[in-house]
């Protein structure tokens, strides 16, 4: 599974760390394994600071469901007591405008957004907030992303990024580096 993501060894090597702390417990029998391996990984990818989303791990887990890695994430975290540490909308945000072919001008403005976005409580899943970023970034470039492109790279639902979408626009001047965009390109966001 690791292979199929492009991980680095260090994850691999924590991922199977964490599979035979949770099969010594021995309380696993009868569980799916391809959800437990693949929430081994999430964890693992987690734990190393380079955290991937649970549709990324499922789309190479041969056929474990969302829910089921989830359930078995979990469970590993609570038999465990491990930590995962947090999630950053910024996490995701390089790979994100990377698969959408974004202009290195686009994404550091991406980036910045990100970073102002964590000062406001904003209450969203940080996944759905670099998807939002990323719909407001493109249509302030020359190099405009249609919803449900944005949608496809970053796995989030185009309602999702739509809704997290209208959370920020109040904010979009503050969010969005005036090297980036003029006061009066932000009057031209499309209005939620």
């Amino acid at each position: 599974m690791s292979d199929r993501l492009s991980l680095v060894a260090t994850i691999k090597d924590r991922a199977n760390e964490i599979y035979k702390k949770v099969e010594d417990l021995k309380s696993i029998r009868g569980r799916n394994q391809d959800a437990i391996l693949a929430a081994c990984l999430y964890i693992a990818c987690r734990q190393e600071d380079r955290p991937r989303t649970v549709k990324e791990i499922c789309s190479v887990a041969n056929g474990a469901t969302k829910k089921e890695v989830g359930r078995a994430q979990m469970y590993i975290v609570k038999q465990l007591e491990v930590e995962m540490g947090t999630i950053h909308a910024g996490d995701f945000l390089r790979r994100f405008c990377s698969h959408l072919g974004m202009t290195n001008h686009a994404v550091k403005a991406a980036q910045e957004a990100v970073q102002k976005e964590e000062e406001l409580d904003i209450r969203r899943n940080p996944i759905s907030v670099a998807a939002a970023v990323i719909y407001m970034i493109t249509q302030l470039s020359d190099e405009k992303k249609l919803l449900r492109d944005i949608s496809l790279a970053t796995g989030v639902a185009e309602g999702t990024i739509w809704n997290s979408y209208k959370d920020l626009y109040p904010y979009a001047s503050r969010l969005i580096p005036s090297s980036f965009a003029t006061e009066e390109d932000l009057r031209n966001l499309c209005t939620p």
